[in-house]
């Protein structure tokens, strides 16, 4: 069975994945790459100088499209699978949500002829959809594509098992906050800034760490500076990929604030892989698929600063519920949302659609259905 997996170029999140289904398949997995990358993502750290087995670029990728059994493509031209999408030949996509500025944008006439042209007149043809973001099915879904065909998918960052996890915990500096992403208007990196001024004035002891950088630097300076936040707040600059990790290792508590632009947001997988007690906000297209509320981590309602500040205080004050939430998330990453399983599991997918046997089902986790899921779905949740 010949698996081909088309984007636009191989990133870090991805490699895992990628190294995994080779194993699962030898030289008959393929990653084609259909651009270079950017130079601000080079910067950040994402590229890869080494080159891997299973990868090739689009240019010397022949008639690969064609003759592979399954073909998954992500971020790419669709006029690479359009041969396949006219044959009915199996294809399976790989997408975040759609409608980041909001599902009103569904009513737009050019949208739907758009989205019927690439999408919904291919529904009942050999096609399926991996939801890399847990919005993603009720987008899709809007425009009558993809019903009953789409399934949990993301990113599968580098997963890492320690030795001892419940003393590697217990190393962590308690009330020790780190918040990473760049430093721009989706990311929000203005509500920790405001929490750590909340609990200076509360007279809580902590420190909050902040990597990245961006447009909002100077901002976030004047906030800090003028709230006399500098002992407590720091901002520490863009690191490599291994630093942010070490961090993550020291920190308890892992603040994830961005809004629904985020399509994913790999450092959830990565602060959960570490242990962290993560308090994230629902928007996030990663959230809903591996965090289960107050289990492996707590939800806040998107952008409400009462309710995000609430639940860090709940963990400074409760030590040992830090604890057991990072604990659960670091098994909820090593059991089941890595590249391993992902891998394993998609192997098993695709070998039932090319023999058009029953798809394996799975009740969480890659794989599994995903279903139709409001913007709103927290805030109903909570009343």
């Amino acid at each position: 069975m010949i698996i081909t997996f088309i984007s636009n170029y191989l990133t870090l999140h991805q490699i895992p994945f990628c190294e995994a289904m080779y194993r699962e398949l030898g030289d008959k997995f393929r990653f084609v790459n259909t651009e270079q990358m950017e130079a601000e993502r080079i910067s950040m750290g994402w590229k890869n100088e080494k080159r891997y087995p299973f990868e090739i670029d689009i240019q010397h990728a022949g008639n690969l499209m064609d003759e592979s059994d399954i073909v998954i493509i992500g971020s790419a031209d669709e006029s690479l699978i359009q041969c396949r999408l006219k044959n009915n030949k199996p294809v399976v996509r790989y997408s975040e949500r759609i409608l980041k500025n909001g599902r009103w944008h569904m009513l737009s006439p050019r949208a739907i002829k758009n989205m019927f042209r690439a999408h919904t007149r291919f529904t009942n043809n050999r096609i399926w959809m991996l939801c890399a973001s847990a919005y993603a099915a009720g987008d899709y879904g809007l425009f009558g594509a993809y019903w009953g065909k789409c399934h949990k998918w993301g990113y599968f960052p580098k997963t890492i098992k320690y030795d001892g996890i419940e003393q590697f915990i217990e190393l962590k500096y308690p009330a020790s906050i780190l918040w990473v992403a760049r430093l721009i208007e989706l990311k929000h990196p203005e509500l920790p800034v405001l929490v750590a001024g909340k609990l200076r004035d509360e007279g809580y002891s902590f420190e909050l760490n902040m990597i990245g950088n961006g447009v909002m630097e100077e901002q976030l300076n004047e906030m800090i500076n003028g709230n006399d936040l500098k002992e407590y707040v720091h901002l520490l600059g863009s690191m490599k990929p291994d630093e942010v990790r070490k961090y993550m290792e020291q920190s308890q508590i892992f603040l994830f604030t961005s809004d629904r632009n985020e399509g994913w947001g790999a450092v959830l997988n990565e602060s959960m892989n570490s242990a962290c007690a993560v308090i994230a906000s629902h928007a996030i297209g990663s959230i809903p698929f591996l965090i289960k509320d107050k289990e492996n981590g707590l939800i806040y309602e998107d952008r409400n600063i009462e309710d995000l500040y609430s639940k860090v205080k709940l963990l400074i004050d409760n030590n040992q519920y830090a604890r057991t939430l990072g604990k659960n998330a670091y098994k909820t990453i090593v059991t089941e949302w890595n590249a391993e399983v992902a891998a394993k599991r998609l192997t098993a997918f695709c070998k039932a659609i090319k023999y058009q046997e029953k798809i394996p089902e799975y009740q969480e986790g890659p794989m599994s259905k995903a279903g139709f899921l409001s913007n709103h779905w927290y805030r109903k949740k909570k009343r």
